[in-house]
């Protein structure tokens, strides 16, 4: 029974990665995840924007970003406007304010295209721990240590597994295009 507690603590990752994803994914409201993906050049190399300033949200349409080192204004500036989110921040000198416009119809369509491409590769992660767990069965049956009927049964017990991951994958996806169709 290893390889089905492995399968599901690995399962259990991908679905993990593909909600850390969908947090990236901007919905209109002000969430400090939005910008995860932005690098600043700071300290002689690219810096994830998290590393170099705090990110909060006072308000729902609006995110600060309070960087650390006074001098990096300008740089955390230039990268979120760089890093193509469609955002426009604004500094006052101590801090940069980061306006969440609403999406309008098209842009709306556009994310929950990107959403379901996320989900995709959510689901392959998941099918491909499957794929390892299987081998990982089919090895133990060859060497002996596991018979024609235990092999079956973990994995039947595997498939069921993939499958209840997938239905939350799909449960993310849907409960995500909800917030982000929501006007």
């Amino acid at each position: 029974m290893p390889t089905i507690q492995a399968a599901r603590a690995q399962m259990e990752k991908a679905l993990e990665a593909t909600r850390r994803e969908f947090s990236t994914v901007r919905t209109g409201k002000a969430t400090p995840a939005l910008l995860d993906t932005v690098r600043v050049d700071a300290y002689r190399g690219k810096m994830p924007l998290n590393q170099v300033a705090t990110v909060s949200s006072p308000e729902p349409r609006l995110l600060v970003v309070q960087p650390w080192d006074k001098s990096l204004i300008g740089p955390v500036e230039k990268a979120i406007r760089a890093a193509e989110l469609g955002l426009n921040p604004s500094n006052d000198g101590n801090v940069i304010r980061v306006p969440i416009p609403p999406l309008n119809e098209e842009r709306r369509r556009e994310m929950v295209k990107l959403l379901h491409k996320l989900a995709e590769d959510g689901r392959v992660a998941v099918r491909h721990v499957r794929q390892e767990a299987n081998k990982e069965i089919k090895r133990e049956q060859q060497e002996g240590s596991l018979s024609e009927d235990d092999a079956r049964r973990q994995m039947d017990e595997i498939q069921k597994l993939t499958d209840e991951y997938i239905a939350k994958v799909d449960q993310l996806v849907r409960a995500k295009e909800t917030e982000i169709m929501e006007v």
